[in-house]
């Protein structure tokens, strides 16, 4: 997608915000695959288990991971903004994530930050229950900031950074939004 991989969008609105850059992947072809078209500063993990669910892949992720604080995104939204991720990496501290919640009350629990430690106690619990989704992970977690999707329209007017890609028309419409981004500015009085 505009001449770079998913993945690479991903990783360039990440930048220098982290310390670490660590993609985790399913299997060992899907990481060669990566590592072909990832920078050397990235490193790719293969999920330590054989079940393909974002918890799974979350679990292995912050396994590896050295930082107090894991910023977990998918590989497939093309459109996060770094000023989104770095206001969520702010609001973490001190907390245990730091989780988007819409106001309907879903979360976005695949675009937050954690506490790398008791995120992998957490997700290792709800998998060791046979529970395989990121709430169940979230439900036994203390100490969450949910920030409000109303607020960070403040910073993302359409919560673009949201837009995730699962179809070929996904994918078209992506196209279009990265060929012309619109300009926000924000204003504080």
């Amino acid at each position: 997608m505009a001449h770079k991989p998913l993945v690479k969008h991903v990783l360039d609105a990440v930048g220098d915000s982290v310390d670490e850059k660590l993609v985790v992947v399913s299997s060992k072809k899907q990481a060669e695959k990566y590592i072909e078209v990832i920078d050397s500063d990235v490193s790719v993990a293969i999920d330590k288990a054989d079940l393909h669910t974002p918890l799974v892949g979350a679990s292995t992720g912050f396994s590896y991971a050295s930082g107090e604080y894991s910023l977990l995104l998918p590989c497939d939204t093309p459109l996060v903004r770094r000023d989104i991720l770095s206001l969520l990496l702010e609001l973490c501290v001190n907390k245990n994530a730091a989780v988007p919640r819409w106001p309907n009350c879903y979360t976005e629990p695949l675009q937050a930050v954690y506490r790398t430690k008791p995120a992998l106690e957490a997700a290792k619990n709800a998998l060791c229950k046979g529970e395989f989704n990121l709430r169940a992970m979230m439900d036994k977690l203390t100490c969450i900031r949910f920030i409000s999707t109303l607020a960070l329209r403040q910073l993302d007017p359409d919560l673009e950074t949201f837009f995730n890609v699962n179809t070929p028309s996904d994918l078209k419409r992506a196209e279009q939004m990265l060929k012309h981004p619109k300009s926000y500015s924000f204003f504080s009085s």
